[in-house]
């Protein structure tokens, strides 16, 4: 068993790039979480006004429609540049150099040609709820407050373009460790055994208490 997790960075352009995006990756995971803590807190608010004032939040189900894009998109590629993802790595774990990267960059041209393909239909979605000549530039709207649908619409390609950004950096590293032979890439998740997370995250907690 292995998984993907430390991305190895140097002195390269393309590892200067890899950081800059992660670095707005990682805000963006961070408005994710943050978005979280929004909707428990609207959970806290509906349920406490329903037992306490009998008046529980309105529209509390449009606010969770318009939130939930929120969390399930914008920490996609910051989890992808790390690995995060759920992947069947039985065979990748066993391959070695070029074969393994041959193999990581063919999975990572699939991925950029899905995420065309999303990012395609998700805009078109987008484009058809977008209206400038409408009140609130919105042709569609919540069932009970009468929300804007297209801001959450929108919110789907940008993060899916984000996302295709992080897979080109990807395959620009797999293809260089590809051509060069190269033994540790940079700007890609490395994959991992199970001694060696247990041991990185080991050495994470020896830090965070020092």
């Amino acid at each position: 068993m292995a998984s993907s997790g430390a991305v190895l960075v140097d002195d390269s352009f393309l590892s200067k790039l890899d950081l800059r995006l992660e670095a707005f990756e990682r805000v963006l995971a961070q408005i994710s979480g943050l978005a979280v803590l929004v909707l428990v807190g609207l959970a806290v608010v509906s349920v406490t006004g329903r037992h306490f004032l009998n008046s529980p939040l309105p529209g509390y189900v449009d606010w969770i429609e318009a939130i939930m894009p929120i969390i399930a998109f914008l920490g996609l590629s910051f989890m992808h540049r790390q690995g995060g993802h759920i992947r069947m790595d039985i065979l990748v774990s066993q391959l070695r150099g070029r074969p393994l990267w041959f193999f990581e960059l063919v999975s990572t041209v699939m991925i950029i040609l899905l995420l065309l393909a999303l990012i395609w239909g998700s805009w078109a979605h987008f484009d058809r709820s977008f209206d400038m000549s409408r009140p609130m530039w919105s042709r569609d709207s919540s069932m009970d407050i009468n929300l804007p649908i297209w801001p959450a619409k929108l919110l789907i390609p940008f993060a899916f373009s984000v996302l295709l950004v992080r897979s080109l950096l990807q395959f620009w590293g797999y293809l260089r460790a590809f051509v060069l032979g190269l033994p540790t890439p940079v700007a890609v998740p490395m994959i991992q055994s199970v001694a060696e997370i247990a041991a990185a995250e080991a050495d994470k907690m020896e830090r965070d208490r020092g």
